[in-house]
C-alpha cells in the first residue's frame, strides 16, 4: 500500500466522513456540551479498533483515541464545539435553523472530523504493512473559549508526543507558517455599596463607576503598549436599573499579542488600571481568569512537509454549482475582502492552488487559539485548506453556510489527505525528520517550559 493507497482509501471511504461532519453541523452544540460529536466520533473510533480514553481530566467531552505501539507517537488534534447565535441554513440567503441557536461558524464540524478521517486510514496502512508507532486522535473541546487544551496539557495528555498535527478550515489551501496570538479572558468584578440612586446617592459607592473608569483608564493604555496588540471588552453586568446605585458590576476582557510574556506584562498593568478605579470609587475588585492560551509556534520542518504531501493530495475541484453558491453568499457581505482568512494571498473565489510564503514564517497575525499550548509542548504542523469562499469570514452566518456545503466538505477531506499523508511519513521518519523538527523546537522555545495560564 503505497501512499497513492492511502489516498485511495480516502476517496472511497469520504462519504462516511461527509456524513459524520453534517451530523455534527446539524446538532451544533456549545463549549464543554459537545456530547453529541464527541459520541459520534468516539463510535467510529471505537468500530476501528481504537482503544479510546475518556474523560480527561474533568472534561467529560474529551477524549483520546490511540492506535498501535511503541515510538513514535503521532497526535491529530481535532475539535467539535460550536459558537452561539450562528445557526444558520446551509443557504446563500440568511436563514437560522434554529432561532438564537449555536452554528458551526468556525467550522468544527470539519475540522475534527478531517482528524478522526485521517488517523483511521493511517491505521488501516499500519496493518497492511505492520507499521510501527502510535497514532493518536485528540477530541478536544472547547476551542471556542480558548480552554479545552490547556486543561487537557495540564492533565499531561501530550506529553511524549513526537510530534503533533492540526489544521483550520479557511478560504485557502496555505501552511500556517505564521503564530496566532497569545491572549487572556478575564473578568473583572466590582463590588460596591448599593442606595437609592436619587435620595441617597452619597450613601452608594458605584460598581459600575468602578467599571467605566478601569475602561477609561485602559483604552489610555492602548498607546503604550506593542504595535498589534488587541483590547476588547464588554460590561456583562452593569446595574439592575438607573435609580438603584449598582452594588455589582462585571466586565470582560480580551488581551491579546505576540507572545505570552508580552500578554503577561499588559495584564500586569491592566491589574493596576482596576485596582486604581476601585481606589478612586471606594469599590472593591476581583479578576477571575477564564483562559490564557501560548501564541502558537510554527514549525518549519512539519510544514514544509505538510505543504509537499497537501500538494501530493492533488487539488480541489469545485463545480459550477458551487462557484455560483459562493459568488451569490458573498455578495450578501457589505465590507469585501480579498485576501485569505489569515491574511495570506489567494487567487480566485475559491482558490484551488497551494500558498506557502515563507516570508510570513513566526509573523504574529490577528486571533488566538489553545493549540497555542500544545506547540510549546511538542512540535507542531499546521495547514488551512479551502472550505469557503473569499471574502467569508469566521464567525460569520455565511461561513456557518459554508461549512455545511460540499465546499467546506471537499476542503475536509483535502486536509484528511494531507495529515494522513503527513503522519505516515512521520510514522516512517522520512529523512530523519522527527529529529529535525525536535532540535527546531528546542530553538524557538531556547529552553522556556511550559506553565499553563489558568
Amino acid at each position: 500500500m503505497s501512499k497513492s493507497n492511502l489516498l485511495q482509501w480516502i476517496e472511497e471511504n469520504k462519504d462516511t466522513f461527509t456524513d459524520m461532519a453534517q451530523k455534527i453541523w446539524d446538532n451544533p452544540q456549545l463549549a464543554y456540551e459537545e456530547d453529541y460529536a464527541a459520541n459520534v466520533q468516539m463510535t467510529a473510533l471505537k468500530e476501528a479498533g481504537f482503544h479510546i480514553q475518556t474523560p480527561v481530566g474533568d472534561l467529560n467531552t474529551a477524549f483520546i483515541a490511540e492506535y498501535g505501539s511503541g515510538r513514535p507517537i503521532i497526535g491529530l488534534l481535532g475539535e467539535f464545539d460550536a459558537l452561539p447565535g450562528l445557526s444558520q441554513q446551509a443557504s446563500y440567503v440568511k436563514e437560522e435553523a434554529v432561532p438564537d441557536g449555536p452554528g458551526h461558524g468556525c467550522g468544527h464540524n470539519l475540522l475534527g472530523t478531517a482528524g478522526v478521517e485521517a488517523v483511521i486510514a493511517v491505521k488501516e496502512k499500519m496493518d497492511q504493512e505492520g507499521l510501527m508507532g502510535t497514532i493518536r486522535y485528540y477530541g478536544c473541546p472547547a476551542e471556542e473559549v480558548l480552554s479545552g487544551k490547556t486543561h487537557m496539557v495540564k492533565a499531561g495528555v501530550f506529553d511524549g508526543l513526537d510530534s503533533a498535527l492540526t489544521w483550520h478550515p479557511g478560504n485557502s489551501n496555505t501552511v500556517m507558517n505564521m503564530s496566532m496570538q497569545a491572549m487572556v479572558s478575564v473578568k473583572f468584578h466590582f463590588k460596591g455599596i448599593t442606595a437609592h440612586a436619587a435620595a441617597a446617592p452619597h450613601a452608594g459607592r458605584s460598581a459600575l463607576d468602578g467599571v467605566e473608569l478601569m475602561n477609561v483608564g485602559t483604552n489610555y493604555l492602548r498607546e503604550h503598549v506593542q504595535d498589534g496588540t488587541r483590547i476588547h471588552y464588554v460590561i456583562t453586568n452593569g446595574g439592575m436599573a438607573p435609580n438603584i446605585v449598582p452594588e455589582e458590576a462585571s466586565v470582560w476582557y480580551f488581551l491579546r499579542a505576540a507572545s505570552k510574556d508580552q500578554v503577561d506584562d499588559i495584564f500586569r498593568r491592566v491589574k493596576n488600571i482596576a485596582k486604581g478605579a476601585a481606589l478612586m470609587t471606594e469599590t472593591e475588585v476581583e479578576s477571575e481568569i477564564l483562559a490564557f492560551p501560548y501564541d502558537t509556534l510554527p514549525n518549519d520542518s512539519l510544514n514544509e512537509l505538510m505543504y509537499s504531501n497537501m500538494e501530493e493530495s492533488g487539488s480541489l475541484v469545485f463545480t459550477e454549482d458551487e462557484q455560483s453558491f459562493a459568488e451569490q453568499l458573498v455578495e450578501t457581505i457589505k465590507t469585501k475582502n480579498t485576501t485569505g482568512t489569515f491574511g495570506n494571498q489567494v487567487d480566485g473565489l475559491l482558490p484551488k492552488n497551494f500558498f506557502y510564503d515563507k516570508q510570513l514564517a513566526g509573523k504574529s497575525i490577528q486571533g488566538s487559539t489553545d493549540v497555542g499550548d500544545v506547540s510549546w509542548i511538542t512540535p507542531m504542523g499546521m495547514i488551512s485548506t479551502t472550505c469557503a469562499p473569499v471574502g467569508v469570514q469566521l464567525h460569520s452566518w455565511q461561513a456557518t453556510a459554508s461549512f455545511g456545503t460540499s465546499i467546506g466538505y471537499k476542503g475536509m477531506h483535502l486536509a484528511a489527505k494531507t495529515m494522513a499523508l503527513t503522519a505516515y511519513d512521520l510514522l516512517l521518519n522520512k529523512n530523519n525528520v522527527l529529529e529535525t523538527a525536535a532540535e527546531e523546537f528546542n530553538e524557538r522555545t531556547r529552553g522556556k517550559k511550559y506553565k499553563a495560564g489558568i
